[in-house]
């Protein structure tokens, strides 16, 4: 099909937006209102401590015995996941029994207590967040403030999001702002397309869409090095979340297309793919290439989960290199990911301090089907994979994945890939030009966040003292 692309010369600047250039450990002092956050985020988490320390005086026995509880619904729920049939019926009984018990040990106190504590320490985090502001995001070496886009052209995918693109109503957004939008229709070549938009002489190129649309656009963009912009039109927009883009705000990101800030970032690769998040092969790229997965995600993982995890369940065929060149590796989960994440779970989901530091993050799950299942979904639960025993993490520039099946099942930024091995990946360091908005975050949540708690409470008594967090 033939596009036409009509560049508007006339080109409207967003008001009211001006330049603010990266913080740095040496920035100015916090404001009074961020002195304030900070004393109430400490206020609130010592409060928070000090109503715990309470219920451990009123009544240890009973917190034990919930601790107890709890630790056996849990195990139980994972074991009901990786059997099938009797084991399955009473691990499940089992479960149900633990949690009864639970409620049962809690009396009316002890669950105003628990939601006084809950919400004390939401109340913490959230003004911790606003205390340190972007004082603990490392500062890109490299951005540099830029002038308004030409020719500028948006690409839209309006199927993605279930449908983010007419809800916030991007097309006439795009054009408001004097960019071209061009929105695919069933049958279209989203590479073919943006390749026609360079061709027709666009000198700035976006994507509104899911990842993996966002990686193809890219890919197109670092090979005639334009600078490129991330629309977060896609269901979880983990590249976006990266960039520090304000993912609920969809249209916004498109002031980028204005005066904004430029700056290099890293793009990986499978074979020939690009990709901008991560690549995830074993539990979890299986689990995914069901059809059923997107609709009904617990149901499936469920299902499925005996075949993968069960004690009966024969080990994933995924070789490769160890961090010391050990060879003969192998694991239940491999992620490579576009530099390092701050994991969570398994499922690869997490975000990275910086997208800029020109490596692979590698990491490998091994699970001992005897021994390491309730210590996985314990993990899990939590929110802690990378505590689990089997977890391994490090960093290299290339790394190969080999197996003995003619395909295997990846998970390359969302989506659900088979490729045949080995499977080479490799880091492109500062391959990409990225625009976002002068007023955008500018930081993902793991450069926000401090490692620890040590490091919260330090920030935050620098900042209550007037001095920057860092």
């Amino acid at each position: 099909m033939a596009t036409t692309f009509d560049f508007s010369s006339d080109w409207v600047v967003p008001m009211g937006v001006e330049a603010s250039p990266p913080v740095r450990s040496d920035g100015p002092r916090p404001s009074v209102s961020r002195r304030a956050a900070a004393a109430a985020g400490l206020l609130a988490a010592a409060a928070a401590l000090a109503l715990v320390v309470v219920g451990l005086l009123d009544s240890p026995l009973r917190l034990g015995l919930a601790l107890i509880a709890l630790c056996v619904a849990l195990m139980a729920a994972w074991t009901a996941l990786v059997n099938r049939g009797t084991r399955r019926v009473l691990a499940a009984v089992v479960a149900v029994v633990g949690l009864v018990g639970l409620v049962a040990l809690f009396d009316l106190r002890s669950i105003v207590r628990l939601g006084l504590v809950v919400g004390l320490v939401l109340v913490s985090a959230a003004a911790a967040r606003f205390a340190l502001a972007h004082d603990l995001a490392p500062a890109a070496s490299d951005s540099r403030k830029v002038g308004a886009a030409q020719h500028g052209v948006l690409l839209m995918n309006p199927w993605s999001g279930g449908g983010k693109v007419e809800r916030f109503d991007l097309e006439a957004e795009a054009r408001r702002r004097g960019v071209t939008p061009i929105v695919l229709r069933r049958g279209d070549d989203l590479r073919a397309l943006a390749e026609q938009a360079v061709d027709a002489g666009a000198d700035v190129i976006g994507m509104a869409g899911g990842d993996g649309s966002q990686a193809l656009v890219a890919d197109v963009a670092r090979r005639h090095d334009l600078p490129f912009v991330c629309v977060p039109a896609g269901t979880r927009n983990h590249f976006a979340l990266d960039l520090g883009l304000d993912r609920a705000d969809v249209a916004a990101a498109l002031a980028a297309y204005g005066d904004a800030v430029e700056r290099r970032i890293d793009l990986a690769t499978i074979g020939d793919r690009v990709f901008v998040n991560n690549a995830s092969m074993g539990v979890y790229a299986t689990v995914v290439q069901s059809d059923a997965y997107r609709n009904a995600k617990l149901a499936t993982t469920a299902q499925l989960l005996p075949d993968l995890l069960g004690p009966s369940a024969p080990p994933f065929d995924l070789r490769f290199h160890g961090p010391g060149g050990e060879s003969g590796i192998s694991a239940d989960m491999v992620l490579v990911s576009n530099d390092v994440y701050r994991l969570e779970s398994m499922s690869g989901f997490g975000t990275r301090a910086r997208i800029d530091d020109g490596v692979l993050g590698v990491v490998t799950v091994a699970v001992d089907r005897a021994r390491d299942l309730p210590a996985l979904i314990s993990a899990e639960a939590t929110g802690r994979i990378s505590r689990f025993p089997g977890y391994h993490e490090w960093t290299t520039s290339e790394f190969i994945v080999d197996s003995g099946q003619p395909l295997v099942d990846v998970g390359v930024d969302g989506e659900a890939l088979q490729l045949p091995p080995p499977l080479r990946f490799r880091s492109l360091p500062g391959a990409l030009r990225v625009r976002t908005p002068l007023d955008a975050p500018g930081a993902s949540p793991a450069a926000l966040r401090p490692a620890g708690p040590w490091r919260t409470a330090t920030a935050l008594v620098r900042v209550v003292g007037g001095s920057p967090g860092r």
